[in-house]
C-alpha cells in the first residue's frame, strides 16, 4: 500500500496502518480501515485498492485467540527460532565437517527451543472452535451472530 502512495505521505500512511493491525478489536480495525480509504481514494486509489483487496488477510488474526496475535502478527514467523543460530553460527564456521556443524547448530537450536514462546491455545483451534476479536464463541452465539 505504501508504494502507491508518495514518499511525503508515507508517514502519515504507516501510523494509520500500525493503527489498523493493532486495534484492540475488528470493529475498530474497520472503522480506521474506513479512515485510511476516505482520506486517500480520491488521490490514490491504487493504495486503497490493496487495502481492500488484501483486508481478509489482514484481519484474519482476530479469529484466533487473542495470546496467538503477537505470533501472527510478525512480518516472519519461521525466521525467529533461527535468530538464536544466526547469532552463532560464527562457531560453526571453524569445523571441517559439516557432521560436526550439523550437530553444533542442532545443540544451539535444542537450547533454543527452551526460549521458544508456547501457543498453548491451540488444541482450541484444531477442535474447530471459533473466535471473535479473539475470545472462544460458544454455540449459542454463533447462532444469533448468523
Amino acid at each position: 500500500m505504501i508504494d502507491h502512495l508518495p514518499k511525503k505521505e508515507w508517514p502519515a500512511a504507516r501510523e494509520l496502518l500500525r493503527k489498523i493491525s493493532y486495534a484492540e478489536n475488528q470493529a475498530t480495525c474497520e472503522r480506521l480501515r474506513d479512515r485510511f480509504v476516505a482520506r486517500y481514494r480520491t488521490r490514490y486509489p491504487k493504495a486503497t485498492e490493496t487495502l481492500c483487496r488484501d483486508w481478509e488477510r489482514m484481519v484474519a488474526f482476530y479469529r484466533f485467540p487473542k495470546p496467538h496475535w503477537r505470533h501472527l502478527r510478525t512480518s516472519n514467523v519461521v525466521e525467529s527460532p533461527f535468530s538464536v543460530v544466526r547469532l552463532r553460527t560464527g562457531a560453526a564456521r571453524r569445523y571441517k565437517r559439516s557432521a560436526s556443524v550439523e550437530a553444533v547448530i542442532w545443540k544451539i537450536l535444542m537450547i533454543g527451543e527452551k526460549t521458544f514462546h508456547r501457543l498453548n491455545a491451540l488444541e482450541a483451534v484444531y477442535a474447530g472452535k471459533e473466535f471473535v476479536d479473539g475470545v472462544a464463541v460458544k454455540v449459542s452465539q454463533r447462532r444469533l451472530a448468523a
